[in-house]
Formats: structure tokens, C-alpha cells, sequence
């Protein structure tokens, strides 16, 4: 099945992140294409993640494409005006890219390029637009095109922001624009996930709880501190802290696999996007310790 055919199954849908290379040494990424591969069902590329500069989603993409694995593009609105994002979505599509993934996109000053001049022409909701009228048949201004596209659009959520009352109406918009599935932000309270989830089932849309994988106790209390809209809770962190320095990323690893379980078994999501970050090679474990 695709991606799309998937989730609208009702299939509990595991997709994973690769962060393109930065630089032109594909060896590492193709590793991770081909140990992904017949074990989840559809992997993101990031585009320019944290806004450090790396290889373009479209490339990796297209890599998945000749590997067999099928891709989700990423695409941020930070360093492309509305022509540009539209001219590249008519070039993924080309090359046989069906997925893409709408966002805003982190600002420069996070990165490695902070005298670079951000764009944003568009946002992820007018970006979610444009893609739903090229899928029509039609670019941002209503020119007819040569041949539409047919792309699966989804977009992202934070569901563990506080408050929450701003994301949910973010949330709405998406879906108003024609999101189609969401991969949400790192998710670590699972009691918490479920109140945005008894919000989300009112729409006709695929949820994935975004899972990132935690190291260590002080990578989550650096979470905690840095990232809004991403608490780790106390339990976890002390649950990190008691396995000691050399069994923290097993634990880690536990955690994030007892967490798929649970939104699994409980029926809480339709599936979840694991963001191993710099570990894709223990996706693979991580699943088999969920049972998948």
C-alpha cells in the first residue's frame, strides 16, 4: 500500500525522519533509505531542519523513490517565495514524489546562516492552499496548468503547547486548507496527547504522534527549557536519570517504544512518526520492542 492508501486503511501507520546529508556524501542517508525500507511506511526528509543548511528535501526524496521506499517532502516556507515553492512541487512531483509535509519552518537566527534573509512570502496554511490548487489543476493565481498534481498534503500540530488554544485553532485551519494528515511535534505525556486527541477526532483527518527519541535526562531537561511546546515529564526524566550514563539511551529507547504501544493498543492515534535524530539506525529496534 502507499502512504495514503495506508492510513485511510486504518493501518496503525509508522513513518521515520532522515536528515539529508550537509554536503554531497549520500552514503550514510542511502544506508538509512535501505534499512528503512519494507519496515515503515513512508519516511520524511527534512528540509534544511533547524534552519542548518543540508542537502534539499527533493533529493533525498528522490532517492527513496528509486530505492523503493516511499517519501514525504518536506517543505518550509523560510527560504522560498511562492514561485519557488510552486515550481519545486511541480519538479517533486515529476520525480515521482506523491507526499509532502507543509510548514512554516524554524527561523534563520537557530541556525548556521544567521545573516541569511528569511522569506515566509507564505505560511504553512497558504502553502496548504497552494498545493490543494495545484492539485485541482491550477497554480496559487488560478493560471491553468499543463497536467496537476496529486499530492497526499499534511501539515503539522503541536499538541502538548500550552496554551493550547492557539495551536487548535491553527489545527482548524489546516484542515479548512485541505491538510490531510498531521505528524505532530515530540509528544511525552500521553494523558495529555488524548485531550488533543478527543479535539483532533472531530475532523476528517490522520493523526501521528511525533516521537523523538530521548538520550538522556539532560537532553530532556534541555527540552524542557529550550523548546516550547515540548514537556518531558518528571517521571521520565527521573526513570533517564536512574538508569545511570551508560544505560540512559536504552532507556531512552524503552520509553519511546512503551509509548507506541500504548497509543497503539489504546486506539489513541492513527499511527506515529518516530524522529530518532541522528539514530536512524535504531528505528529498527525501537519498533521491534513496540511489537510492531
Amino acid at each position: 500500500m502507499t502512504f495514503r492508501e495506508a492510513l485511510e486503511s486504518g493501518k496503525f501507520v509508522v513513518t521515520a525522519e532522515v536528515g539529508p546529508p550537509k554536503g554531497t556524501d549520500v552514503e550514510e542517508m542511502i544506508h538509512h533509505i535501505e534499512l528503512l525500507k519494507g519496515r515503515v511506511d513512508a519516511v520524511n526528509f527534512t528540509d534544511n531542519q533547524s534552519a542548518v543548511m543540508r542537502m534539499n528535501s527533493l533529493a533525498g526524496c528522490r532517492m527513496a523513490v528509486e530505492h523503493g521506499v516511499e517519501p514525504i517532502l518536506q517543505m518550509t516556507c523560510r527560504d522560498r517565495n511562492r514561485i519557488a515553492l510552486q515550481s519545486d512541487l511541480l519538479g517533486a512531483h515529476a520525480l515521482g514524489v506523491r507526499n509532502v509535509l507543509c510548514m512554516t519552518g524554524d527561523h534563520v537566527s537557530a541556525g548556521d546562516h544567521k545573516g541569511a534573509r528569511p522569506v515566509y512570502d507564505v505560511e504553512s496554511v497558504q502553502l496548504l492552499r497552494i498545493v490543494d490548487s495545484l492539485n485541482n489543476g491550477r497554480d496559487m493565481m488560478g493560471n491553468e496548468l499543463k497536467g496537476g498534481t496529486d499530492f497526499y498534503q499534511g501539515a503539522v500540530v503541536t499538541p502538548e503547547a500550552n496554551p493550547l488554544e492557539p495551536q487548535l485553532i491553527k489545527f482548524e485551519k489546516k484542515v479548512k486548507a485541505g491538510a490531510r494528515f498531521f505528524q505532530t511535534q515530540a509528544v511525552y505525556d500521553i494523558e495529555r496527547f488524548k485531550e488533543f486527541m478527543n479535539h483532533a477526532r472531530r475532523f476528517p483527518v490522520k493523526v501521528l504522534a511525533g516521537l523523538v527519541v530521548l538520550k538522556s535526562a539532560g537532553m530532556a531537561n534541555f527540552l524542557n527549557r529550550f523548546v516550547p511546546g515540548i514537556k518531558v515529564p518528571r517521571e521520565l526524566i527521573d526513570e533517564l536519570k536512574a538508569a545511570g550514563k551508560e544505560k540512559a539511551l536504552d532507556t531512552g529507547l524503552d520509553i519511546t517504544a512503551r509509548h507506541i504501544r500504548q497509543l497503539k493498543e489504546e486506539g489513541i492515534c492513527d499511527g506515529v512518526h518516530i524522529m530518532a535524530i541522528g539514530m536512524e539506525d535504531k528505528v529498527p529496534l525501537i519498533m521491534e520492542r513496540a511489537g510492531l
